[in-house]
């Protein structure tokens, strides 16, 4: 399964909204990881439907994370962007095979699908289970000042 870059770019944005703690121009964002400000924007405004950002308005203000970092899930960012639906689709092929019976639906047994939405849902589940706290964490643990200079960098 390949996920789009968005996922990459919104993991990052929010992860650095949660170290602002305040509203960040999209503009911004897109200037500090030198991305094109239009499409990163998209993915923004995607996350403030989901209701993991907000867009705030005025002189000062741009998006914030709408939860608390704890509260938000790698999960969350990642449904925002690429949707609820599953991976893998079973479309019962194996109705179409030599004593088959097209009619059934085989979504449920057979041992393929089964298999692949098992794999589905243990990735799901290990998504749901970080938060953007989590990484926070594990970043700081590896580079103690990200937060400082990110704070830096994207406050006025």
């Amino acid at each position: 399964m390949r996920m789009s870059q968005g996922v990459e770019w919104a993991l990052h944005c929010c992860l650095n909204l949660a170290w602002v703690g305040g509203p960040v121009p999209g503009a911004r964002l897109a200037g500090f990881y030198s991305l094109p400000p239009a499409y990163l924007n998209k993915q923004l405004q995607a996350l403030v439907r989901a209701g993991v950002c907000e867009s705030v308005p005025g002189p000062r203000g741009g998006f914030r994370l709408a939860r608390g970092p704890a509260e938000v899930s790698l999960l969350d960012v990642v449904v925002a962007l690429e949707g609820r639906e599953d991976a893998f689709r079973c479309t019962s092929i194996l109705g179409a095979t030599p004593g088959g019976d097209p009619t059934v639906d085989h979504s449920g047994s057979c041992a393929i699908s089964l298999s692949m939405r098992a794999a589905e849902l243990a990735w799901r589940r290990e998504l749901a289970a970080r938060s953007l706290a989590d990484v926070a964490a594990d970043v700081v643990r590896s580079a103690p000042d990200a937060p400082r200079r990110t704070r830096a960098a994207l406050t006025p």
